[in-house]
């Protein structure tokens, strides 16, 4: 039997790729973790039992009963709608209005809340990570996509359907690149991992590319943003170009974001983000070139510090918090 004292959260991340789920404290301390396969092509029902069974690994590891487990949060790609606990839309995961709150909160029996993976990952490094301290933030995730979450006045700020802070989908060039949302030009079609590596697929084949035809051995669908950051990291010219394009376009929307909202913290994780100074030293550099002087002299402008457990971790924040105020958004309360 747990004891009477145990307050445990449980925090879900669910990607397309694996399901990262967290075990914490009050204090969101992490206690224990497990991470499966996705495998979304199995469908929803699936995945669901999936997540369900990590839940119960985590509290069968504990040696805790589920009553300890006062909430369970799930950070999730959206578009969602929080209050049915539904998924909307996830391309990644290959749903469409799956209900995903409410078999889980039904199984479980305790209170579930969904929101945003950016969201929850903001949350989390604001509360326990590099933006510690911060009343004014936004996080960034730069890797296949570009995700973001805001905290305003201390507080998460999701706007008025639930769905603020898409950075990634904000247009940068008219006549841009065409984005999966649709448009054209959004700052993910030009500065995410995907980008960088659609860009240096194009100038391998040039002129100047053969650094990076080298790189990859000649297999040009090989070539990722991963590479593209070694060979510019091994002084290629052409490799280097594209790091910093993208990086420049990163730095023009913070610099609007920074003119919009005047934070005073700008947190940036993700894969890509693992280049560290090309990265951060072009976004500063523009930040300062762009945002009027006085607001760019207030953001800091900094790596995130949580790792791959950002996504659990701010899960379990949200369903702390969302629990802690009374919050009825969760399904099964």
């Amino acid at each position: 039997m747990g004891m009477e004292s145990e307050r445990l959260f449980i925090g879900i991340d669910l990607g397309g790729t694996k399901i990262a789920s967290a075990l914490v404290d009050e204090d969101m301390k992490m206690i224990d973790r497990i991470v499966v396969a996705t495998r979304p092509e199995e469908g929803p029902g699936a995945v669901i039992g999936r997540m369900l069974d990590t839940v119960q690994d985590l509290i069968a590891r504990k040696g805790c009963d589920a009553g300890d487990v006062r909430a369970i949060g799930i950070g999730c790609p959206g578009p969602l709608d929080q209050r049915t606990g539904a998924v909307l839309d996830a391309p990644n995961l290959m749903w469409k209005d799956v209900s995903l709150a409410e078999p889980i909160a039904r199984a479980t029996g305790r209170p579930v809340y969904l929101e945003n993976d950016a969201n929850v990952a903001a949350l989390a490094e604001n509360r326990l990570g590099a933006g510690r301290g911060a009343e004014h933030m936004m996080y960034i995730t730069v890797s296949t996509g570009i995700g973001s979450g805001l905290i305003l006045g201390g507080k998460l700020y999701v706007g008025a359907a639930g769905a603020a802070g898409e950075l990634g989908h904000v247009t940068m060039l008219a006549d841009g690149p065409l984005c999966r949302c649709g448009n054209r030009g959004c700052l993910e079609s030009l500065a995410s991992g995907t980008a960088i590596a659609r860009r240096a697929r194009e100038i391998a084949v040039r002129p100047g590319g053969e650094g990076i035809t080298k790189a990859a051995h000649g297999d040009i669908d090989a070539i990722d943003a991963s590479l593209v950051a070694s060979a510019a990291a091994s002084g290629d010219a052409a490799a280097a170009a594209i790091m910093r394009a993208a990086f420049e376009y990163l730095g023009i929307a913070v610099a609007n974001v920074v003119n919009l909202l005047n934070l005073d913290m700008v947190v940036i994780g993700g894969g890509v983000a693992r280049v560290g100074d090309m990265l951060f030293d072009t976004v500063r550099r523009l930040v300062g070139l762009r945002a009027f002087a006085c607001l760019a002299r207030g953001v800091a402008i900094v790596p995130a510090s949580l790792g791959a457990d950002v996504g659990a971790l701010g899960a379990a924040c949200y369903a702390a918090e969302m629990l802690a105020c009374g919050e009825r958004r969760g399904v099964g309360r």
